[in-house]
């Protein structure tokens, strides 16, 4: 009973914070995280038959993207797992067992690199299926309650994309920016983690890469597969 007590005055309490912040929530439309996906979909818009692959595509929240791009030639949705809005199922790892070379001149995913078990693999993989002076463009988060377990991996906070999308991988980061804002409050009494919700902190993390060239296949190479390091599957409901 005690215990019910308990978690039943704590989510009254978390609630009642929520709360509070009402006066200072802003518009997400107005968000740079959310901007820097317009910026990307204007771009593909004002590209005459571009070809555009999805990472991720897979209807699993009701949000679709696809309609979103109204001049493009192919749309092709690629997901790990069958279902609504996807037209390609497979493995972001092994991308180009999947899908031509050099084909697509744009590349998206929104929410995904958090569960890949190896993002590193997965921007070479698309490095080899974009066009050259193709654009791809990544939203993730740097702070997200786990989600989608037991395939949630990572979290980015918006410099870690440079160890990523850079020379060496065959990009540019022509766009990048953190969005999201909001207040982390600690639950154990550890001195240094007490004061954090003074501390800025974005839920969202958002890139615009150009290829500029292939990737350095002389220093960069990753052949285990996921399978050899988790034994799970991403979940389907």
């Amino acid at each position: 009973m005690y215990s019910r007590i308990k978690n039943y005055a704590q989510k009254l309490c978390f609630k009642t914070i929520n709360m509070m912040h009402y006066p200072f929530v802003k518009k997400g439309a107005d968000d740079p995280y959310h901007l820097l996906f317009d910026k990307f979909v204007s771009l593909v818009n004002q590209t005459h038959s571009a070809s555009i692959l999805e990472i991720g595509s897979r209807n699993v929240t009701g949000v679709t993207y696809r309609e979103l791009f109204e001049n493009c030639e192919e749309y092709v949705g690629f997901d790990i797992v069958a279902g609504e809005g996807v037209d390609v199922v497979g493995d972001v790892h092994k991308l180009s067992e999947s899908l031509p070379a050099e084909h697509f001149d744009f590349v998206f995913g929104v929410s995904i690199f958090e569960h890949l078990l190896f993002p590193w693999k997965a921007v070479l993989e698309i490095n080899e299926i974009a066009k050259p002076g193709g654009h791809v463009f990544i939203s993730t988060h740097p702070v997200w309650a786990e989600h989608e377990m037991p395939w949630d991996f990572w979290r980015f906070p918006q410099n870690g994309f440079h160890a990523l999308f850079n020379e060496y991988t065959g990009f540019e980061i022509v766009g990048l920016t953190e969005g999201l804002p909001c207040n982390t409050y600690s639950l154990v009494d550890d001195p240094p983690t007490r004061y954090n919700f003074l501390g800025k902190t974005n839920q969202g993390v958002a890139l615009i890469a150009k290829k500029r060239g292939n990737y350095r296949r002389d220093l960069l190479k990753w052949d285990i597969d996921v399978v050899d390091v988790v034994k799970t599957m991403y979940p389907t409901a």
